[in-house]
């Protein structure tokens, strides 16, 4: 079994810095962390070669300083790694992004499943995942909690709805997006630390993809962001003394005053 993961680096913490004139993220020389999703999904391809045997590949798109979440990915047990690194991909929003990774899966080569996390923390569209499967035209199930069984070419999932879960099944090759609840990242083991410092990530630019530049980065985005903001939330506090009869009286007052009775 083939499996690829879906993988990409976000700002850590709170402390994002936005481009005042593109409006974009500034990503060089800010300290960034794997997408926290998409370390369940790095786990679940582990998983899913110690089960049914196979290879696992990661796959990222962004600026070369993203090659220490390949070697991180790699450290927790993954086979290889493959950075999509370009100018021409700068500004991409969750459309070319799918389409420019949908890329680098086709040279990797044959799959049988692509596992993704459900969103990332910069963006919490949770599109780029379908995205990429529509580029790919092969299904998708998103919201995975768990893989029950994959057998005769087919996959039967746990789906994570708001109120209940849903089994599905479907054939392969998929991509599915995965949840929290699906399992417990794994901490990287000394061995494939070691392996992850030596092994040799490539980086694949738009020449080596052979894709239509026209979608790629800002060109392929049809997504404009028109200014971006902080919000600031004002709380304003009243205390309130005296014996419990004269307390609630106030209280109700207070909450009639504002609305709420």
């Amino acid at each position: 079994m083939n499996i690829i993961v879906c993988i990409k680096q976000v700002p850590e913490g709170l402390d994002v810095k936005v481009d005042p004139v593109t409006k974009r993220i500034v990503r060089e020389g800010v300290k960034s962390i794997i997408n926290p999703y998409d370390l369940y999904a790095i786990e679940e391809g582990i998983r899913l070669k110690e089960r049914f045997g196979g290879n696992t590949w990661v796959i990222t798109m962004g600026p070369p300083q993203a090659e220490s979440a390949i070697r991180e990915a790699i450290g927790m047990g993954i086979d290889y790694g493959v950075i999509l690194s370009d100018r021409k991909f700068a500004g991409s929003d969750t459309l070319a992004t799918s389409y420019t990774l949908s890329l680098g899966i086709k040279k990797i080569g044959n799959f049988d499943i692509i596992i993704c996390g459900r969103e990332t923390l910069d963006g919490s569209t949770g599109q780029v995942g379908p995205g990429i499967a529509e580029h790919l035209n092969i299904p998708y199930i998103t919201y995975v909690s768990k893989i029950i069984d994959i057998k005769e070419n087919k996959i039967e999932c746990r789906r994570l709805m708001e109120d209940h879960y849903e089994i599905v099944r479907a054939k392969l090759p998929i991509l599915i997006t995965v949840v929290k609840e699906i399992n417990e990242p794994r901490i990287p083991s000394l061995k494939n630390m070691l392996r992850a410092k030596k092994v040799e990530i490539p980086i694949w630019n738009a020449e080596v993809l052979s894709g239509d530049e026209s979608m790629f980065g800002q060109d392929g985005s049809p997504t404009r962001v028109i200014d971006v903001w902080t919000q600031t939330i004002k709380k304003d506090g009243r205390r309130v003394e005296g014996q419990p009869e004269e307390l609630a009286d106030e209280i109700i007052k207070e909450l009639k005053k504002i609305g709420v009775i």
